[in-house]
């Protein structure tokens, strides 16, 4: 994204917006707004994808709203939500166990529901009728660090981890019970090998043979959209044949850099305590590594490399693709390491760049210590992958809508 196309997608912004509740969307003064338009500064570059995606919602709020609706579980912050939200449907009911989480969705959608915590002793009863079931359920038993950490610990993983690898099981309980016209289910790439592949193949019998709906998957890699290597595999079904398919993807031929999503640091961007500091909102020194943690890492690497092991600490520049953020950034960022040049010491991603990282708008509220942040984006999903995804599926969702209205109606003319 350029610093034109940002000046560009304000100019049309706010047509449609007022500057009061564009700056409120943006998290940035309405003095900052009016000087991104009188070109007193620049407008960055970061803000065009926040600013396509008010203009993308306020269509079709406009002309999609309430097409179809959903459920949320195991929501986490919402990543999920905001694709489906897109393409035109309403949240009915939502799940998320963990309270600071819970904290972050309510403050970024409100509480027209509650939410529910545990879903394992919710009747599915209870649980509102809906058009399409959304689940990115607990991958971590499933995930290749998870697995690795779990084996060297003598813990149980996958569907043998009764404490979160068992819950695709009450994914389908919902299914089987208010048979919704379809469903999303995302996880990590490992899924699929997990167990020499009985797994995913436990997970396809049950979906196909004993709910009866037609699956389609694909592993999509979210660099795509944003600058960071994120493949995940994403599990559809619809509740009849349709015409779905995932080669109607549209994937950008080449996607963003890292320097698109980095705090520019030159003060065309409002300082966001405690992120950035001063007129020129600088990146705080608390996430520039300490001299004893950058020479413990350089050491670590140099050590595991010497005997053969992968192990390495992800030092990139702005033109880079990052490698996949996980939940454990907050213990020293090893993963993500944004070089400042030589003779300095390198630095963490700030939560907002993690946001940024993942997709997620400036309007996005981050409410929480940097601590549960990390581990917020590191267990999230990539917004605009599930935008995309959203935006294939919902016309086959709405047709089979349509379709059961028609039923009912034709039977209740015969009645």
């Amino acid at each position: 994204m350029s610093y034109s196309e940002a000046l560009v997608r304000l100019k049309e912004a706010r047509g449609r917006f007022t500057q009061k509740s564009l700056a409120e969307q943006l998290d940035v003064s309405i003095k900052t707004i009016g000087r991104w338009e009188r070109e007193e500064i620049k407008c960055p570059s970061h803000i065009a994808p926040a600013l396509k995606e008010l203009l993308r919602s306020k269509n079709q709020t406009a002309d999609n709203a309430d097409m179809f609706t959903f459920i949320d579980l195991f929501a986490g912050i919402g990543g999920i939500r905001l694709g489906f939200q897109s393409a035109g449907g309403r949240c009915v009911f939502t799940s998320e166990w963990n309270d600071w989480s819970q904290k972050t969705y309510v403050e970024n959608f409100g509480n027209e529901h509650a939410i529910v915590g545990d879903i394992v002793p919710y009747p599915a009863e209870d649980i509102p009728d809906h058009d399409v079931l959304l689940a990115g359920f607990p991958c971590q038993p499933f995930s290749i660090a998870g697995v690795s950490k779990k084996n060297a610990l003598g813990r149980p993983h996958g569907f043998e981890c009764t404490t979160q690898g068992t819950l695709f099981f009450d994914v389908a309980r919902i299914i089987a019970t208010k048979r919704p016209k379809a469903f999303l289910l995302e996880n990590v790439k490992n899924l699929l090998s997990h167990d020499k592949g009985n797994t995913f193949k436990v997970i396809i019998q049950t979906l196909k043979e004993e709910l009866g709906y037609d699956v389609h998957f694909r592993i999509i890699d979210g660099k795509s959209w944003v600058p960071q290597h994120r493949e995940r595999i994403i599990i559809v079904g619809f509740r009849e044949k349709t015409g779905f398919s995932f080669d109607s993807l549209q994937l950008p031929k080449e996607g963003p850099k890292l320097f698109s999503i980095l705090h520019p640091e030159d003060g065309t961007e409002q300082e966001e305590t405690p992120f950035t500091v001063g007129d020129k909102a600088k990146v705080h020194e608390k996430y520039i590594l300490t001299n004893n943690l950058w020479s413990y890492l350089q050491a670590y690497a140099a050590k595991h490399k010497a005997a053969g092991n992968g192990f390495g600490f992800g030092l990139v520049g702005k033109n880079d693709t990052a490698r996949t953020l996980s939940a454990r950034y907050y213990k020293d960022g090893s993963e993500i390491l944004i070089d400042r040049g030589k003779g300095k010491n390198p630095r963490r991603l700030t939560p907002r760049e993690c946001a940024r990282l993942m997709g997620f708008p400036d309007s996005h509220k981050i409410i929480v210590s940097d601590t549960q942040a990390y581990r917020q984006f590191g267990n999230s999903v990539i917004v605009p992958v599930m935008r995309e995804v959203a935006r294939i599926m919902a016309p086959h969702v709405i047709d089979l809508k349509q379709q059961e209205e028609m039923g009912v109606s034709q039977q209740w003319l015969l009645a």
